[in-house]
């Protein structure tokens, strides 16, 4: 694997990193934060679509630019430097890469289309609130009705659950139909395109520790899902690891979204450390200031290092791609405990302000750590690959 950047992935970083700091300046996110993210976040989209950032990883023949994984990895990493309001996570690292994973050319063109020329936005519902983000163990159910499905269950964290257009819901069969079926795929998972605004499908706004990234919580009373915006039936053998493939495209996504927001924490906390002076010289000057930045920095290289070898796992459909994104999961979540703690006690007292633009990148960290399974459930993946068992 080649570690170094092109040039034109270079380009790329800088012209990202260039319209974000154009378009999307603090004062963005305060506005957000304070009541008017639905605006802002519409604005910011429309930018980011006449851009073609949504297209990155979309195939010339659907539409896209068809370039690669490691691309997108670059505009998630500005994202999170800027704590951006927009749509990013749930369209483009979650709803594209399960159209992608899981949908036929016909539904792609279908799905997709609206978000390359249209600005749509979509989002995935995988998650449970008693499960987390363990397809294993799903509980919304799905019942096969005349023509079509039917949705029963409740799913959480979903990311801009109550204003993207579509939704793809991931849900498990019942055992009626499928106690019928012998072997591997019995009981199986299946993947139903959902319009946001369907009847018996209700939406709930989150309690949110970062407001600039709404989440919500959806109710499926009886939805019905005709067999044509079917993405993956139930019990298809296939469609359980079509889904793992492309949950692990959005845990590397939001894991190097994570790292780019610790880095400008990192960045501001050094900075704040040079400029404030105690006892006649810079707070940086003192040696246990110096032993916490550089512990700082040990953590952000780490989890930078391993979320993009994840992404290149990915680029390159690796083998070991699957543990590779659970080990910068990991990584990003110790790093982020580090350097949210140290970031913010290093600042002081204006840590703690709400007038200092510090604390949106400290609930942007957070709230990521805990969503796509925390530090912990990463670990303990990664130890069940290695057959090692908890005592």
């Amino acid at each position: 694997m080649d570690f170094e950047l092109s040039e034109e992935q270079e380009q790329l970083r800088d012209s990202v990193r260039s319209v974000l700091e154009r378009e999307c300046p603090p004062a963005v996110v305060r506005t957000a934060y304070e009541g008017d993210h639905k605006a802002e976040s519409d604005r910011l989209w429309r930018v980011i679509s006449e851009l073609d950032w949504p297209a990155i990883e979309i195939p010339e023949s659907a539409g896209g630019l068809g370039m690669g994984f490691v691309e997108l990895a670059l505009i998630a990493e500005e994202m999170g430097r800027s704590v951006a309001p927009a749509p990013f996570m749930s369209t483009v690292a979650q709803f594209v890469p399960m159209v992608l994973e899981t949908a036929s050319p016909e539904q792609q063109k279908t799905l997709l289309g609206p978000v390359l020329d249209e600005a749509a936005t979509g989002t995935v519902a995988l998650a449970e609130i008693a499960t987390g983000w363990d397809t294993s163990r799903i509980q919304t159910r799905a019942a096969r009705k005349s023509g079509g499905w039917v949705l029963n269950g409740k799913k959480s964290f979903v990311f801009d659950g109550s204003s993207a257009a579509t939704v793809l819901v991931v849900a498990r069969e019942t055992s009626d139909r499928s106690s019928e079926r012998q072997g591997p795929g019995a009981d199986g998972l299946g993947v139903f395109a959902v319009p946001c605004g369907s009847e018996s499908l209700s939406t709930a706004d989150s309690n949110l520790i970062d407001p600039s990234q709404p989440l919500a919580e959806l109710q499926l009373d009886g939805v019905y899902v005709p067999d044509e915006a079917v993405l993956v039936e139930p019990g298809d053998l296939e469609g359980a690891r079509r889904v793992r493939r492309a949950q692990e495209r959005a845990t590397a996504a939001l894991t190097i979204s994570m790292t780019g927001t610790c880095r400008v924490i990192f960045e501001r906390t050094l900075q704040y450390t040079k400029d404030r002076d105690q006892f006649g010289r810079p707070i940086g000057s003192f040696q246990a200031v110096k032993h916490r930045l550089v512990n700082m920095l040990v953590a952000l290289e780490r989890a930078s290092s391993l979320a993009y070898f994840a992404a290149l796992t990915i680029a390159e459909d690796d083998p070991r791609r699957s543990i590779a994104v659970s080990m910068a999961k990991a990584a990003a979540g110790d790093c982020q405990r580090l350097i949210v703690r140290d970031g913010l006690q290093l600042h002081g007292g204006i840590g703690y302000m709400w007038e200092q633009d510090l604390h949106f990148f400290l609930k942007r960290a957070k709230s990521f750590d805990l969503l796509f399974g925390s530090a912990a459930s990463h670990k303990a993946r990664v130890a069940n690959a290695l057959g090692l068992v908890a005592v």
